[in-house]
């Protein structure tokens, strides 16, 4: 298979984006070191450029949005009561909700400040502007935290749980990578203690995607049928390979999007990972008790 074009594309964007985020900090420098001046918003800069660039290439329909899922405790479908025992409950604020807008309602929004309900929510993806250490557990907790909330039932059964949210953490530059020999292999063990003491860890609420755009990515492999841990793999990026991690993000939402849980389409062919290029470090599983 081929498929050189599309990889070249999501290069350029991707170089493109980080191009425009180094723009930023050399208008708005700091005098203290590297970044720009004003911390907060040299993050909502990098949200804003990560929001833009995903709204441009996802389904109308799908809208790339900020703020909390809220999973009411009420009756869902015609006579869905699986929710009895709950109390109402939130998320903590989400720096990106990908939420499919032409299908399910939205109940406050300001400008792209929402809170939605939990059916709609196809990705959620938490930003940094510098992946540090500290990062890492306290961003996939949160976002287990999230996908639980995102548990909900199919419409054609009602007893299969659809497809959880694709959830990703993503920045732009690591700073892990300057004070660590085996970075990611650190990244992975740290993925698996964000896990420890959790009930009901599924596949579907395990972080999918976890990287820095132009240098890495860890990526969560699809499940086998003897499904018993997720396992994850490393890619460092070699020149001309910036499109893997933009594509991770894209595809990962797309398979949720287009999931036969979620609706009767066949996903296009849109993304395109080099045939033969293997990964390059197997990094191990976390263990899970069941798809979803």
């Amino acid at each position: 298979m081929d498929g050189k074009r599309i990889q070249d594309y999501w290069s350029s964007e991707v170089d493109a984006l980080v191009r425009t985020y180094q723009q930023f900090e050399t208008l708005i420098p700091s005098p203290n070191g590297a970044g720009a001046e004003h911390k907060g918003e040299d993050g909502r800069f990098v949200e804003d450029l990560l929001r833009e660039y995903l709204s441009r290439h996802l389904p109308q329909g799908l809208e790339v949005l900020t703020g909390f899922i809220l999973r009411p405790a009420v009756k869902t479908g015609d006579y869905g009561r699986e929710r009895s025992k709950e109390s109402d409950a939130h998320s903590t604020q989400l720096d990106i909700i990908v939420f499919d807008t032409a299908n399910y309602p939205v109940f406050q929004r300001f400008g792209n400040s929402v809170i939605v309900p939990p059916e709609g929510v196809v990705g959620i993806i938490s930003v940094k502007k510098h992946l540090n250490d500290g990062d890492i557990k306290k961003e996939c907790s949160a976002l287990f935290e999230a996908a639980t909330l995102c548990q909900t039932l199919g419409s054609n059964n009602p007893n299969d749980k659809v497809r959880g949210p694709y959830l990703a953490l993503v920045s732009v530059k690591s700073k892990i990578e300057k004070s660590r020999t085996d970075a990611l292999s650190w990244i992975f063990n740290q993925v698996g203690d964000a896990y420890n003491g959790k009930s009901d860890v599924t596949f579907d609420k395990l972080v999918g995607f976890i990287g820095a755009l132009d240098e890495w990515s860890i990526f969560k492999r699809r499940p086998d049928s003897n499904l018993t841990s997720a396992e994850y793999v490393g890619f460092r990026h070699q020149n001309g390979e910036s499109h893997l991690g933009l594509q991770f993000l894209l595809t990962g939402v797309l398979s949720v999007f287009y999931d036969e849980t979620r609706r009767n389409l066949r996903r296009p062919g849109y993304t395109a990972f080099p045939s033969h290029r293997p990964h390059d470090t197997h990094l191990g599983g976390v263990p899970c008790t069941s798809l979803r």
